[in-house]
This record gives structure tokens, sequence and C-alpha cells, in this order.
């Protein structure tokens, strides 16, 4: 059967256009595939080593969730998504430890899906989704997005995961462990839980702090050249981005 995988994460902003030259120009990112639907237009960037970016614009109605998240938050870390072998399964194992289920869809045998809500999973969407093996990815649809990297463009980061911040040790493994099927890959620097996934390339790293409010942290990465990045939120992408040393 095939693992549980950590797959990529998303980034919601106004204007997939204002991210592209970002994350294609100054990150390196190279261009793989996004679709429009009737409430976002997406599309995803990989880079070095395997990790991946998506960037969610919203479309549609003003009341759809993409509106209200950017109204609410402003542009930054939506959600992050992991393959399952197996949907129902997974949502199984989030009921049994009192998760409640949101947006369950499997009425595309390509890609069914099913959503953690953020009040309850440490302040992130969580998505499971499972995809048809046999299935090709969604091509682009010619709204313009996702067009070859421009020669020149810069040598392409590395994006290594996603850190956290969870109010308890027991709630970051029920979630991350038990749920998501991560593996804890030992306590990182200052009591930080790693959790990864056999085949997966990104982690999730959790900050244990019983007082301070859960949800994502950064997007941390690694790069051998210069990169116009700070430590605070982006102005575009909202997210922070936290540099670790090159390997």
């Amino acid at each position: 059967m095939r693992p549980v995988l950590f797959d990529h994460i998303a980034i919601a902003v106004p204007r997939l256009a204002d991210a592209e030259p970002i994350l294609a120009g100054e990150l390196g990112g190279r261009s793989t595939f996004g679709m429009t639907t009737d409430q976002f237009r997406f599309w995803h960037w990989r880079y070095e080593g395997g990790g991946d970016l998506e960037v969610l614009e919203p479309a549609g109605a003003a009341a759809g969730f993409l509106h209200r998240f950017l109204a609410q938050r402003g542009p930054g870390i939506h959600h992050v998504t992991f393959t399952v072998p197996s949907l129902d399964e997974a949502c199984a194992r989030a009921r049994a430890h009192g998760y409640s289920i949101v947006g369950y869809d499997d009425s595309d045998p390509e890609w069914k899906e099913a959503f953690l809500h953020p009040r309850q999973a440490q302040g992130i969407v969580v998505q499971f989704a499972e995809p048809n093996p046999e299935g090709a990815p969604p091509s682009h649809d010619g709204d313009g997005h996702g067009r070859p990297t421009a020669p020149g463009a810069r040598a392409p980061i590395t994006v290594l995961g996603l850190r956290l911040s969870a109010r308890s040790r027991e709630r970051a493994d029920a979630q991350w462990g038990s749920i998501v099927q991560g593996t804890r890959a030992g306590d990182g620097d200052g009591g930080t839980l790693v959790y990864r996934w056999p085949g997966s390339f990104m982690y999730i790293a959790v900050e244990i702090d019983g007082a301070r409010e859960e949800g994502p942290l950064c997007i941390e990465y690694s790069s051998r050249r210069a990169v116009a990045l700070l430590d605070d939120r982006h102005p575009v992408l909202g997210a922070v981005f936290k540099r670790l040393p090159a390997a």
C-alpha cells in the first residue's frame, strides 16, 4: 500500500500574478501545474530536492473561503496537504481522536479530499487527498500563470519544511503522528518535535508552547546563494521564510 506523503505547503494571496515573480524568479521555483475552479485558482512551484509550494488565489463570489481567509488574516500560509492511500481510513483516524471532518468530497475519482479545520488542527488547515495513482496531474488551463521560467532565473532554494506552534506534546503527537502518520525523528532544537514521512522531502517541525497561539510560524529553507528574504512576514506572500544553513 502507498504511504502517507507530505505533498505541499499552500499559501493564499489576493493575486497569483504578484506571487509568481517571487516564487519562480527570486526563489528559483520550477513551475509545474495548476488550474482554475469556481472558487479559486492555484499553481505549484517545485524546489530543489522536492519541496513544493502551492499558491491560491480566490475566484468567484466574495463569500468564498479564500475571500474570508484573506479578509480575516491577509496573505499567508493556508494549509498543508498529505496524500493518503485511503481517504476513508485517514478520516476514521481523525474522528477516532475527536476531530471533525469538513469538506469531504469523493466525487472526483482522480482526487478525493477532506479537511481538518484549523480550530481543531492546531491553527492550520490540513488536507487529506487520495489521488488516483494512474491519473495525470491537472494541466495548465491557459490563464497566463506558470509559464516557463525566464532565461537567467536564479538557482532554486531548498524548501525544507514548515514550523508550527502547538500547546502540548500530546496534541502534536496525536495530530502529526497518530492521525497524519508522521514519524517523529527525535527532538530538534530546544525540544522542537520534528515529523517526517518516508518518501517525502519536507518535514513538519512543532514548537511546544502552552501560552502561545497555535498555528504556522515559518517556512524553513536553505540556499547556497544570497536570497532577498527577511525573517519577517513577506509583503506579498504573507508567510515568514526562515533560512537554515545549507547542508
